[in-house]
């Protein structure tokens, strides 16, 4: 309906434009010469007066009409015609002089209107897209949270899998609403206010879609961002007129996506905070618990950066409820991949179960591109159905990215390349308790990785202890300690690796208290964004004398597990020979003939979800796309009010702590800072 109406003024517009400048640029006069009229030149004319010949003149203008006494009519075009009829008076002509015409009051109108009009038109048109097409002109306080009533989303609590606790909790809000006698008999009341929290991908924004499936209520609908905009009061007003909209259909649940947009740190920034986003919150605040305590709102928000909320947010009475939403462990993972190939063909081999352990750390959002990307490997294969093969090679495409078998690389830096995974694969079969190795590559995959050799641990962890951080560093030195065994040189290809190494010693020495001359003490703060309200700088609360000190313990322990990698390397020489010209002849190593290599018994890389693929090794699989999380992206998800397990999971980063996988490469030397983990 908007559409065609934008259309029939549009029209209406158009045929003022034509009919104006037809009135203004073609005079009636234009048409009314007569068939036959001579054109008589302006001498001829002077001698045919002279003569006597002239019977009569109409003067218009610049235009002389006459006619002849032989009856011939006549036209005649003058520059002056001041003195001309006094002239053609003295020679006995009969002159007429026509008045100077009068525009009609309709041509007036439209001269001195039509301008004006067409300048409001215009800014009236770039005002109305400016709002997005969607809102009355000039509606910027309206809210453009979106209702749901009979056409709420068809997901249920059914199509959420791998968080129990926080389908509970949300399954009690939604009994509420539909049967509140059941609490109220005791005196409880529904909360007002539920915050999710949780890394992304976790299925926050899913559960709130389940709740609106679920719930017998009206449902709104809004993302943080969309209360601010450029101008003064215009986030505070759609927050007035949301929770008016909401007020009409209560009881009823209002869901803010991504409230961290809205919700972040008043005072935050260099210069304190007096702005339009602090504003929108305070008028947040008072509408969730103001004056008036007596609405029927339930609001639902979900965000994965709670660190940076005002403290005034997320007190009880304003959020009552803060749910975690958690990394699924292995029997959530195995729910998650369930309802994902639910709707897929799936092979009668296809054992979820073993996915499920190869998988830690991966969250839903992962787990559903996993499935994705397996179906798209099966139909770029000609399959009829998803088979194993293709769920193995989509999660090596997920955690260590494409393969690029187009690159070429040397046959020196190839050798190079294979001795360096070799070492980190040797080294960890040999650390007792090491996580057990899954894969070995020297195929270039992601965006700078030359080779890679994945761990993968037998179970999902929360804890670390001091010498499984040391195993750690010794399996990430062991890449370089192999160069240097087979070629008394070195290359630039562990930069990751050495970088990764320090930072696991110095968190050892700094914040977890690992180490024995320094004592039971956290050195140092964390460094903050001022932009979130935080610090400037980091504060290094510790002297001189203590920093030598931290360099002195972060020398040695890298320096021991060093001399522990070389000793281990050394030791099994041969075998690291033998494994390096299998790895350059087949460039992927796993499964059986990898668990044999490195002394496995009984298979043991089987037992921890790999599943073999004899068939499928390096040389035959096609060029993926996909690229594993990196250090930032995991830095920005661990945040101070996250469980205590947060020091452990960062001690232990490994470069992809989201999987809680270990990716040992070799790194492209064109840029050696910017490489794939």
């Amino acid at each position: 309906m908007n559409k065609r109406s934008k259309n029939v003024g549009m029209y209406i517009v158009l045929i003022v434009l034509v009919v104006s400048i037809v009135n203004v640029f073609l005079t009636p006069e234009a048409s009314r010469d007569k068939q036959g009229t001579e054109v008589l030149p302006y001498s001829q004319l002077m001698a045919e007066a002279k003569a006597g010949n002239v019977a009569k003149v109409l003067v218009d203008r610049e235009q002389l009409k006459g006619t002849l006494k032989s009856g011939k009519e006549f036209v005649t075009y003058i520059l002056d015609a001041s003195t001309l009829p006094s002239v053609l008076s003295d020679k006995g002509v009969e002159v007429e002089v026509v008045p100077p015409p009068k525009n009609s009051w309709i041509t007036a109108l439209l001269t001195s209107l039509l301008p004006t009009l067409l300048l409001i038109g215009v800014w009236i048109y770039f005002i109305y897209n400016m709002q997005g097409g969607g809102n009355k002109v000039m509606g910027f306080g309206k809210s453009k949270a979106k209702m749901f009533l009979d056409n709420r989303p068809k997901v249920t609590f059914s199509d959420v899998a791998g968080c129990d606790e926080a389908k509970e909790e949300l399954g009690e809000v939604v009994l509420f609403l539909k049967d509140p006698s059941k609490f109220t008999r005791l005196g409880a009341r529904v909360p007002k206010g539920i915050l999710l929290l949780g890394a992304p991908g976790t299925g926050k924004t899913l559960l709130s879609r389940a709740v609106a499936g679920e719930a017998d209520v009206p449902f709104f609908s809004i993302s943080g961002s969309d209360f601010v905009e450029m101008f003064v009061g215009v986030g505070a007003a759609r927050v007035r007129d949301l929770f008016e909209q909401a007020r009409k259909f209560q009881p009823c649940i209002v869901f803010i996506d991504e409230i961290d947009a809205v919700g972040r740190h008043r005072g935050a920034g260099l210069g304190g905070g007096h702005d339009e986003r602090e504003q929108t919150l305070n008028q947040l605040l008072v509408e969730m618990d103001g004056f008036d305590t007596g609405s029927g709102v339930i609001l639902i928000a979900a965000t994965n950066r709670p660190d940076i909320l005002d403290p005034a947010l997320l007190r009880p009475g304003r959020f009552d409820r803060q749910i975690v939403v958690d990394r699924p462990d292995v029997n959530g993972r195995r729910d998650i991949l369930k309802v994902h190939l639910k709707n897929k063909k799936v092979d009668k081999d296809v054992d979820v179960d073993v996915i499920a352990r190869r998988t830690p750390g991966f969250v839903g959002a992962d787990l559903e591109n996993l499935v994705n990307e397996a179906a798209l490997l099966a139909a770029r294969r000609n399959k009829d159905a998803l088979g194993m093969p293709e769920l193995e090679d989509a999660i090596d495409r997920v955690i260590a990215g494409p393969e690029r078998k187009s690159r070429i690389v040397s046959r020196k830096e190839r050798e190079i390349i294979a001795y360096h995974e070799s070492g980190h694969a040797l080294v960890a079969s040999k650390i007792p308790g090491s996580d057990p190795v899954h894969k070995v590559s020297i195929i270039p995959r992601g965006h700078m990785a030359l080779g890679f050799t994945l761990q993968l641990p037998t179970e999902d962890r929360f804890l670390v202890s001091k010498q499984e951080l040391s195993d750690k560093i010794t399996v990430l030195l062991s890449g370089r300690v192999a160069e240097m065994i087979r070629f008394g040189d070195v290359t630039s290809g562990a930069s990751n690796d050495l970088e990764r190494a320090t930072q696991i010693a110095r968190q050892m020495v700094t914040q977890l208290g690992m180490s024995e001359r320094l004592g039971l003490v956290t050195l140092g703060r964390k460094q903050h964004e001022v932009f979130l309200g935080k610090d400037i700088v980091e504060d290094r609360n510790y002297s001189e004398e203590i920093a030598y000190a931290i360099d002195q313990e972060v020398r040695s322990i890298i320096d021991d597990c060093f001399n522990r990698a070389k000793d281990i390397l050394t030791e099994h020489r041969a075998r690291l020979e033998e494994m390096t010209a299998l790895l350059l002849e087949k460039e992927v190593l796993e499964g059986a003939e990898l668990d044999e290599l490195l002394g496995y018994p009984n298979n043991n890389n089987n037992k921890n979800g790999s599943q073999q693929n004899g068939s499928d090794d390096g040389k035959e699989k096609e060029p993926e796309s996909g690229a594993s999380p990196s250090d930032k992206e995991v830095a920005e998800e661990d945040s101070e009010g996250h469980a205590a397990q947060t020091n452990a999971e960062n001690a232990c980063d490994d470069g992809a702590v989201r999987k809680q996988a270990r990716e040992i490469g070799a790194a492209d030397d064109d840029d050696p800072d910017d490489e794939e983990d």
